[in-house]
């Protein structure tokens, strides 16, 4: 598909007073339709296109470390394909993702495509900002499934109110399920599936949330792929960590915030302002 006859996405999307606040009880919110259904199915297969070709996971699922056999990740395709860039750097999401925020402006920090394959294992509860350098609790990630989605297919699990507590561990490991289970039990977090409330989460739906908000997904256990888009947008006006603390974080610096000095603003080439 040419890019000239993608949809463009910047018409507003009109958040509810209740959604806002309860993004910001809770650490993330459901919201239908972000794109709707004609959008999305124009934008599926540039996205799962893009995807295809650059991914570098070759090897067989049972060779593959806990993180593999999860999900496959594809990350920053914006700045690879323009058509992907014209979902990535929307002006819609990057506007729901301010106000959920409570900000002026955004920045992109980047996308992700996120595949998690038929009879993919489950994945461990994690915190997304353990992983990224910017040093401050405004972060935001859009999961917007490019396929109908069910609970039993991956549909995310949060932990409610988890991300008020900011940085509770380290990131995803052989033993960072039992950890985190055995914490959100003691702290009373309530675990959360918008897929499983919903039913089904449509293609063009989209969760939204916080960077240090607890979250996990079961195993998919149908015959059929899940397929996501994210989009990760931050603050703009923050800085990065001067110590980034653990060797992914040290990496994702490195990769999307290339010439930037620890400490100085997180803002590179490869992060432009999105909104407004």
């Amino acid at each position: 598909m040419e890019t000239k006859t993608l949809p463009p996405l910047d018409a507003p999307y009109t958040l509810k007073p209740e959604q806002i606040a309860e993004y910001r009880e809770n650490g993330h919110v459901y919201l239908p339709a972000v794109c709707s259904r004609e959008e999305i199915a124009q934008y599926e297969p540039v996205i799962t296109g893009a995807s295809r070709r650059f991914s570098t996971e070759t090897r067989p699922i049972e060779e593959r470390d806990i993180f593999g056999q999860a999900f496959t990740l594809v990350p920053g395709l914006w700045n690879r394909d323009e058509a992907v860039a014209r979902f990535t750097l929307a002006k819609r999401f990057a506007g729901i993702a301010a106000e959920l925020m409570g900000v002026e402006s955004v920045r992109l920090f980047h996308d992700v495509s996120i595949n998690k394959e038929a009879g993919g294992r489950y994945t461990p509860w994690h915190q997304d900002a353990y992983y990224w350098p910017m040093d401050t609790e405004h972060t935001i990630t859009m999961w917007m499934p490019l396929i109908d989605i069910t609970h039993e297919m991956g549909g995310l699990n949060f932990a409610s109110g988890s991300h008020r507590e900011g940085h509770l561990g380290d990131g995803i490991s052989g033993d960072s399920q039992a950890f985190y289970d055995e914490l959100i039990a003691n702290r009373g977090f309530p675990v959360v599936s918008h897929a499983q409330k919903q039913g089904v989460l449509r293609a063009g739906d989209a969760t939204f949330h916080g960077g240090w908000t607890l979250h996990s997904a079961p195993a998919n256990n149908s015959d059929r792929a899940r397929q996501i888009m994210t989009v990760v947008y931050y603050a703009d006006g923050v800085p990065t960590y001067v110590d980034m603390g653990n060797p992914y974080r040290q990496s994702d610096f490195e990769n999307y915030m290339p010439g930037v000095v620890p400490g100085d603003l997180a803002a590179s080439a490869l992060n432009p302002r999105l909104y407004p």
